[in-house]
């Protein structure tokens, strides 16, 4: 968002709608992100994650400061990390693995969700996201929501500490290489953002993202298709 204030390339519908996506993924979808991790963990035997405060969809339990800053200004950001004990898991690697897994999970659902409603509106009123007006502020909407909510799945899938996929490439790893990938997760990350703006990281992501959303456009026509309801192509929307 803040490269697109910088070169100019916005207009005030694009501007308004991408601010209240923004609004939601920040007070609603990262908080919904964190949950999904907090509640799986709980269910699998941590059950003091709930004295932690962290079993909750309150989004003062969730927010980050700097994370929802940078959501704000720059599309991508985070919430406070949920703090898990896998002492209390029967299988304390898989149990990890199944309970970082489940927040991009929750990022894929809320970008389904976003597409159902796209698909409802446009079976609704074939005519809403194209005659202008209120209709081209909410496909701007959905759009950017449905896109960030892929791109933080896929971003957080990545296996490179102390990303959620990298909880998920440590059951394939001995100890020895978990603790060392623990003890030096700073570095990582640091490394992983000099990767993301030099560039080739980039690339990468954009790659995996399209894909991803590719597959859940397609899984969100299912039910419509079902029941012999047009849907827009994804190039018309993406």
């Amino acid at each position: 968002m803040l490269s697109q204030l910088l070169s100019g390339n916005f207009t005030i519908q694009t501007i308004i709608a991408e601010i209240l996506a923004v609004l939601v993924i920040i007070f609603l979808i990262l908080p919904f992100h964190e949950w999904a991790h907090a509640q799986t963990a709980y269910l699998l035997g941590d059950k003091g994650i709930k004295q932690r405060g962290r079993l909750s969809l309150n989004p003062l339990s969730h927010i980050d400061p700097v994370g929802a800053l940078a959501m704000l200004f720059i599309g991508f950001g985070w919430a406070k990390p949920v703090p898990v004990d896998a002492r209390y898991f029967k299988n304390p690697k898989v149990g990890m693995a199944i309970t970082a897994f489940m927040g991009p999970v929750a990022n894929l659902i809320a970008a389904l969700a976003g597409l159902f409603v796209f698909h409802t509106l446009w079976c609704i009123v074939p005519t809403f996201f194209t005659a202008g007006g209120f209709g081209s502020y909410v496909l701007a909407f959905l759009q950017f929501y449905i896109i960030v909510n892929v791109n933080l799945a896929v971003f957080n899938l990545l296996p490179i500490p102390p990303l959620d996929g990298s909880k998920i490439l440590f059951v394939f790893l001995p100890d020895k290489a978990v603790m060392f990938f623990y003890r030096y997760q700073m570095f990582f990350m640091i490394g992983l953002i000099v990767l993301l703006w030099a560039g080739p990281l980039s690339y990468v992501l954009t790659f995996l993202s399209r894909g991803a959303l590719y597959g859940i456009y397609q899984f969100s026509t299912l039910p419509f298709r079902l029941f012999g309801q047009s849907t827009v192509p994804f190039n018309a929307i993406f």
